[in-house]
C-alpha cells in the first residue's frame, strides 16, 4: 500500500485533552470519563463493570415514599434519574444502567445531560420535536441524513411544520433561508455521504440572533473528534448505534444539552414519546465506550491511509474526506475537527450502477450494508444529485460509501485495489 506522502495535512486528535462540564469545571480526560464516570464499584460489591438493572419497574416501601417521588426539590440537586425524579421508579423514565451511559455521554459532550433513546431517530425526532410547534419552520443542510430529510419533510408537514433545504457550506444560506416562523436549524457536520460541514460558531450566532434553536447531529466525529456544544450549539444528536456502541450489536441514540433544556426534554420527548433505551442496550454502551478514544484512533489512521491511497488511484474521480489534501473545506476542518473517522465515500470515474455494484460486490472484507460506525468494514453504493456532489448539471451521481474498520490497514487496502480493478 502507498505510504502516506509527507505533504499531506495531518490531523492530530486530542483525545487525552481534558473536557469540562457545563459549569466549565475540569473533567477527567476522555480515556479516563470512558473508563470510570459515573460508576461507584463500591456499590456493586466491587465489581469493574457495573452490574445491568434489566427491570422494567422500582419498588418503593411505602406508599407516602412513592407519592414524593415526583416533587421536585428546591435546586433539583437531590433528584436522581437525570433529574426526573427521587429515586428510580419505572425504565421507561429512568434507570440505573442507562444513567451511566448518559453521565459518560453528557461529559464526553461536555453537557450538562443526556437522554439514551432506543434509535438514532428516537433522539434526533424527540430533538426536533422539543424546537418545534404546529406553523414553526425549519432549516438544514439539502445532505442532511435521508430519514431525518423524510421526518422533517414529510412527516411533520401534518403539525403544518415546514423545512427548507440549503447548501450550506455558506453560513450565509441558513441566513438566508430565515423566516420569522424559523425555529430550528437542524444541522449534519460532517454529513454521512458526501462529508460536507458547516460552520457551527457562525450558524448557531446566526440563529440566536433570530431566537432559534441549533441541533447537531455528531454520529461523524464523535465527541472524541468534535463537540459541538463548544461553538454554541444548543443540543447534540448521535447514532449511539454507530461509534458510540462500536461493535454492530445494539441501536441506540442520545441527545446532549445543558441541563435546564435536556430536563425539560426528558421530562416531554423523552418520557413521553416512548423511545427509551433498553437497560441491556446502555449496559452494551457502556461496553462500547470504553474503548472509543482508542476506536476512533484507528478508524482514523485505516482511513486516512486508505483515502490517501485512493486519491492517487486511476479508478477513483474523487474522495470524499475530510483532512486530506483534496478537502474544499481545509480550513473549517482545521477549525472544528480534532480528527476524523472511518466514513468516507468515493466517486468512480466509471459512473454508472453497474461499475459501482461491480467494486461493492468484488470487496472481500468489506461487508455490503447500511449501517457504520462499527468495528468492520462496509459499503454501500449510492446516488446523490450531482449539486450535493459539487458537480454540475441535472440529475444524480453515483457514489461509493465506505466505513474504513479496524482491520489490518494493508488488508484493506490489497482488497479495495483488487475490487477497483473490475470497476473500470
Amino acid at each position: 500500500m502507498p505510504e502516506q506522502p509527507a505533504s499531506k495535512p495531518t490531523i492530530i486528535s486530542s483525545t487525552n485533552a481534558q473536557s469540562k462540564n457545563a459549569s466549565g469545571t475540569d473533567l477527567p480526560g476522555v480515556e479516563t470519563i470512558c473508563a470510570h464516570l459515573g460508576e461507584d464499584p463500591s456499590a456493586y460489591f466491587g465489581a469493574a463493570t457495573p452490574p445491568l438493572f434489566q427491570n422494567s419497574l422500582f419498588t418503593f416501601p411505602t406508599c407516602e415514599a412513592r407519592a414524593r417521588n415526583y416533587a421536585p426539590s428546591s435546586d433539583g440537586s437531590a433528584l436522581a434519574a437525570g433529574g426526573v425524579s427521587e429515586a428510580y421508579d419505572y425504565s421507561r423514565v429512568a434507570n440505573p444502567t442507562t444513567d451511566i451511559a448518559e453521565a459518560k455521554l453528557a461529559a464526553l459532550e461536555g453537557g450538562g445531560r443526556a437522554r439514551c433513546f432506543g434509535s438514532g431517530m428516537g433522539a434526533i425526532s424527540a430533538a426536533i420535536l422539543s424546537c418545534v410547534k404546529t406553523g414553526d419552520h425549519v432549516i438544514a443542510p439539502q445532505t442532511v441524513y435521508g430519514p431525518t430529510r423524510q421526518f422533517l419533510n414529510d412527516y411533520l408537514k401534518r403539525f403544518q411544520v415546514s423545512v427548507s433545504f440549503v447548501d450550506g457550506a455558506d453560513p450565509q444560506d441558513f441566513a438566508d433561508a430565515l423566516r420569522p416562523n424559523t425555529t430550528l436549524i437542524f444541522l449534519e457536520s460532517p454529513s454521512s455521504v458526501v462529508m460536507k460541514q458547516q460552520d457551527m460558531a457562525a450558524i448557531a450566532a446566526i440563529a440566536k440572533a433570530h431566537g432559534a434553536s441549533t441541533v447537531v447531529d455528531n454520529s461523524w466525529a464523535s465527541p472524541i473528534f468534535q463537540r459541538p456544544l463548544d461553538f454554541g450549539i444548543d443540543l447534540v444528536v448521535h447514532s449511539a448505534t454507530k461509534y458510540l456502541g462500536g461493535h454492530s450489536d445494539m441501536v441506540a441514540g442520545v441527545v446532549v444539552g445543558n441541563a435546564e433544556r435536556m430536563r425539560r426534554l426528558i421530562l416531554e420527548e423523552g418520557c413521553l414519546l416512548g423511545a427509551m433505551l433498553d437497560p441491556f442496550a446502555a449496559w452494551l454502551l457502556i461496553r462500547g465506550l470504553r474503548t472509543l478514544p482508542i476506536r476512533m484512533e484507528r478508524h482514523q489512521s485505516n482511513a486516512r491511509h486508505l483515502a490517501n491511497a485512493m486519491l492517487e488511484h486511476p479508478a477513483v474521480a474523487r474522495v470524499f474526506y475530510p483532512g486530506i489534501a483534496t478537502d474544499p473545506q481545509a480550513t473549517l476542518t482545521a477549525r472544528q475537527l480534532r480528527g476524523t473517522s472511518g466514513l468516507l465515500s468515493i466517486a468512480l470515474k466509471n459512473d454508472s450502477k453497474e461499475a459501482a455494484y461491480a467494486f461493492a460486490d468484488a470487496l472481500k472484507y468489506f461487508g455490503i450494508g447500511c449501517s457504520w460506525g462499527g468495528f468492520e468494514s462496509l459499503v454501500l453504493p449510492m446516488t446523490v444529485p450531482k449539486s450535493a456532489a459539487d458537480e454540475s448539471g441535472e440529475g444524480r451521481r453515483w457514489l461509493v460509501r465506505l466505513h474504513i474498520g479496524l482491520e489490518t490497514c494493508e488488508d484493506l487496502w490489497n482488497d479495495l485495489e483488487q475490487a477497483l480493478a473490475k470497476s473500470a
